[in-house]
């Protein structure tokens, strides 16, 4: 391995760029960036612009960034009118986030090979990230799939895109490999066999794997878990999975992840995460954003209609019932949040709204001082029927220390659903409606926040709504200045589908202390 000073990375299936955010803001033991992005690949096209504009970003060393950037999040430019003012820089993130779909008859292999070669340039050592869609591997996704007619996994062409990562890899053969995904894939069985099994075996060999010949070059590859290291034996499927919560994240998120050294790295191995000493709160990482309400669906919106619809429920039936079913505390903390009821000054917030935010954890992570506020921050509407659900669950979460269940709230605000009987008896759709607790991490933030928000409900009882973008975005841990490009469904895809860049850079200082015992870096 020669040596490099800003190592190369190519991030596959690149999502809104998680990933690669956390291994851009490595630095090195003189403060300087350790990775270099080359080059993203993703199919998404909203993902992609966000990608292209984060790019943009990159471009300019961190005091260097134009105050048009900031414009742009601000809503003064458009990204167009951005790109236009700054073409040196617009094209270099252009070039570097790649509108790509791997494995489609579009994408031909060759092209991969020709745009990561001209990425590269003469780099041997280099680092490859990312993690083929995950949604036939997930739980959900398999319950989704299973009441499909004539479904079968081995013929779902999301469940073989990891190949279009192996490929990459014998075609190439990083220094290090980093391939995320979920842990639903442990439990994956193809035809009878363990798929983690296969391709856990296919990336120690990634050449064999393929079957492929006619190169001279062929390496295999070193397989580690960044959370265990057997004593004896060999690693078992569950040692890849990193939890989250435990290294910082306000987030309850299990993902498993595999790092592979190449065979000329002699005996390398990189360095356990270091659990965070406590775990970090939803909290800690909300309570200084400005505070919003929710907006009225199916009825004229406002604030006094908003305000009225809410305070009018002190008499209702499901009030009154409230205490047998929650207790009297819920009670009380129904009322008197209602008595209090005002309109929060900032409404239902605004793709940007100028703000004094702040935050409790990792200040220097989330906030950029000249950003003067912060960025996708808008409230969904809701009918009123669920914003007294919400005001119901969040008094009662507040009150009992954990999210209800459908058997915990009372009868007429049970929602009309075929499933609501069988979940009364603690069915699958038992928590229909969760409340993410101040006091705790939240729950996995999935993209299923796009098509409603009833697992995302803000803790706060006054605001009686589900999360903005933004505050998923602190969840996941994506800094203040991170904008998402596109419909505020689209970017709640963004973020669902993301990696945690703050966990990202934890990865990446472990694969940085590889390649430095490598040689690889100064």
């Amino acid at each position: 391995m020669s040596k490099r000073i800003c190592i190369p990375v190519i991030d596959l299936f690149a999502g809104p760029g998680g990933l690669g955010e956390g291994f851009s803001r490595c630095v090195g033991a003189d403060g300087s960036p350790a990775f270099k992005i080359r080059l993203s690949i993703e199919k998404d096209q909203h993902a992609h612009r966000t990608l292209e504009l984060r790019s943009f970003f990159r471009q300019f060393p961190p005091d260097g960034v134009p105050d048009d950037y900031y414009d742009c999040l601000r809503t003064r430019l458009t990204v167009k009118e951005l790109f236009a003012k700054h073409p040196l820089e617009a094209g270099a993130a252009q070039q570097e986030a790649w509108l790509a779909e791997l494995g489609h008859r579009d994408t031909s292999p060759s092209e991969v090979r020709e745009r990561i070669n001209t990425a590269l340039g003469d780099e041997t050592d280099w680092v490859l990230i990312g993690g083929p869609p995950c949604q036939a591997y997930s739980l959900a996704g398999r319950s989704r799939n299973k009441g499909k007619e004539n479904y079968k996994l081995e013929e779902d062409p999301k469940h073989n895109l990891y190949i279009q990562y192996l490929r990459i890899i014998a075609d190439h053969w990083p220094a290090v490999f980093v391939m995320e995904n979920v842990p639903g894939l442990l439990s994956t069985n193809v035809s009878n066999q363990c798929m983690f099994e296969q391709i856990v075996k296919d990336l120690e060999s990634p050449k064999g794997a393929l079957q492929a010949g006619g190169e001279s070059r062929s390496h295999r590859y070193r397989l580690y878990s960044l959370v265990w290291r057997p004593t004896h034996g060999e690693l078992r499927p569950s040692d890849f999975v990193v939890q989250a919560e435990l290294y910082g994240i306000p987030q309850a998120r299990h993902r498993v992840i595999i790092v592979g050294v190449r065979d000329d790295a002699d005996d390398v191995a990189p360095a356990l995460l270091k659990p965070h000493p406590n775990k970090i709160a939803v909290a800690h990482v909300l309570d200084g954003l400005p505070r919003l309400r929710a907006g009225l669906s199916q009825e004229p919106d406002g604030d006094d209609q908003w305000r009225n619809a809410l305070r009018t429920r002190v008499g209702s039936y499901w009030l009154d019932s409230s205490a047998r079913f929650g207790g009297k505390g819920v009670q009380d903390l129904i009322v008197s949040t209602l008595v209090a009821l005002e309109v929060p000054n900032c409404g239902r917030g605004a793709e940007f709204l100028n703000y004094d935010v702040t935050v409790a954890h990792a200040p220097e992570w989330f906030l950029d001082g000249r950003l003067g506020g912060v960025c996708n921050h808008v409230t969904r509407a809701h009918i009123v029927k669920d914003m007294y659900r919400y005001l119901y669950a969040t008094c009662f979460a507040q009150v009992n220390k954990r999210s209800p269940k459908l058997c915990d709230f009372p009868g007429d605000l049970l929602p009309e659903h075929a499933n609501v009987e069988k979940a009364m008896g603690h069915g699958y759709f038992a928590d229909r409606f969760r409340v993410q607790l101040s006091g705790k991490p939240a729950t996995t933030i999935t993209s299923h926040l796009a098509k409603d928000g009833h697992h995302f409900i803000h803790p706060d009882p006054a605001q009686c709504r589900s999360l903005t973008v933004r505050e998923a975005a602190r969840l996941q841990t994506f800094p203040d200045n991170y904008f998402f490009v596109g419909t505020r469904t689209q970017q709640y895809i963004q973020v669902g589908n993301a990696v945690p860049p703050f966990l990202a850079r934890q990865i990446a200082e472990t694969v940085l202390g590889v390649l430095l015992q490598a040689g690889v870096a100064d």
